[in-house]
């Protein structure tokens, strides 16, 4: 071998290890700068709270003028039992979906089961609190002050989950109706009704309004 081809060769080794030198310097770096980045990170931490707590749902009963307690007695055919009935929702509860009505009789007989010539019942609703025509009288008529709306139409007296729609719309706007339960005795009740007696129970329910986004 010449001294030319051996310093031809040296000069091309060089180059080459030049080169690898160069490449294993360049992954060097890759790494060290990948390893750097394994030691440090931005961060942040925000928190909230949210408060939260169930509503109420009550349907309370305020004074009565003439209240249901008072009995009727020695009633004939064409009669008429009017009792009032003052339902109210607490200032702070939520609104209600639905008041109804159901009626119950503690005694079977034709006063609850004839529905044509039993006792039938209707309900009024007054602005203000219902007052007695006739103040001396223990029990007797009822009369309103404001304007009155019909709550429930004539029916026979015994129902289940009868919609009291308009005292609900009341409840939930001014939070108290007053109501006027009136009973009448139809005019065609004949004999058969003579000497009978019942006792009606009205229970109201209210539910809750309908859910929505808070």
């Amino acid at each position: 071998m010449t001294n030319t081809t051996a310093a031809r060769k040296t000069r091309k080794n060089r180059k080459t290890a030049a080169k690898l030198v160069a490449s294993v310097a360049l992954v060097a770096g890759a790494a060290s700068v990948a390893g750097l980045g394994t030691f440090g990170a931005f961060t942040s931490t925000t928190s909230a709270s949210e408060s939260v707590a169930a509503g109420t749902i009550v349907l309370g009963q305020g004074t009565s003028t003439q209240g249901p307690a008072i009995a009727a007695t020695g009633l004939v055919p064409g009669d008429t039992v009017e009792r009032d009935i003052v339902l109210t929702r607490g200032a702070n509860d939520e609104k209600f979906g639905t008041v109804s009505l159901t009626t119950t009789a503690t005694a079977t007989n034709l006063l609850s089961t004839d529905t044509t010539n039993g006792l039938q019942i209707s309900i009024d609703q007054c602005a203000t609190a219902w007052t007695k025509v006739d103040p001396t009288k223990t029990n007797g008529k009822l009369q309103c002050a404001g304007p009155t709306t019909q709550v429930l139409a004539p029916r026979p007296v015994i129902g289940a989950n009868l919609a009291l729609e308009k005292a609900t719309a009341t409840l939930n706007d001014a939070k108290v109706s007053n109501l006027r339960v009136t009973l009448k005795f139809p005019d065609a009740a004949d004999n058969k009704f003579q000497g009978l007696a019942n006792t009606v129970n009205l229970t109201f329910d209210a539910t809750q309004r309908a859910a929505d986004n808070r």
